[in-house]
């Protein structure tokens, strides 16, 4: 049939493999915080939330810093997000066996760490890019991201000014150094391997 079809000039459509999970996957997202819009626009990004994927007792949970930093259920966190969009990224051709175990045990030193609502780069508090960033780092000596300085962020919007003013007061600590959610997207080292997400949003 499928040499019939071909015959023809007929276009052979084969089912999506379905996304199979592995630990180190990162999973971006529009979250529903008051401060998720400043930093879309600050960013330039169509993603404020990201997460790392962690297979614990054959299920994945989603290693997130949302208040103190947690696993979450990875439906759960693709529910909780805007309009169940997101993106799964990978390490092109995959992790080791080790490698994912390596990031797995890293993890565990950053659980329970506290929200950083000033987004200061320091191991004390954690937001969300920060400790992907940083468990990829200490863990496989890998950088997924470039950081950024906070001045780098596009600071000239009204909703961004608002919050700056609201965290910051005039104190903006303008050389920070920072990692946002779209910098860890745009590693070079990850290509998506799943997503639920308009072309054109």
């Amino acid at each position: 049939m499928k040499k019939y079809l071909l015959a023809l000039g007929l276009a052979v459509c084969y089912p999506a493999l379905a996304y199979e999970p592995q630990t180190g996957d990162l999973i971006f997202q529009i979250s529903r915080s008051s401060q998720s819009k400043a930093i879309q626009l600050a960013t330039h990004s169509n993603y404020s939330h990201t997460g790392m994927v962690i297979i614990r007792n054959k299920k994945p949970y989603v290693f997130e810093a949302i208040g103190p930093v947690v696993y979450t259920p990875l439906q759960k966190f693709i529910a909780r997000g805007e309009d169940g969009k997101y993106v799964i990224r990978r390490v092109s051709g995959g992790l080791s066996a080790q490698q994912q175990k390596k990031l797995a045990q890293t993890a565990k030193g950053y659980l329970g760490k506290p929200y950083d609502l000033f987004f200061a780069w320091s191991d004390d508090r954690q937001y969300c890019s920060e400790v992907v960033w940083k468990v990829y780092f200490h863990a496989l000596n890998m950088q997924v991201g470039k950081l950024q300085k906070m001045k780098e962020f596009d600071l000239s919007y009204p909703a961004v000014q608002a919050k700056i003013k609201e965290r910051y007061g005039k104190n903006i600590p303008l050389d920070e150094t920072v990692i946002s959610p779209q910098a860890v997207f745009d590693a070079p080292q990850l290509e998506t391997v799943d997503k639920k997400w308009p072309l054109f949003s």
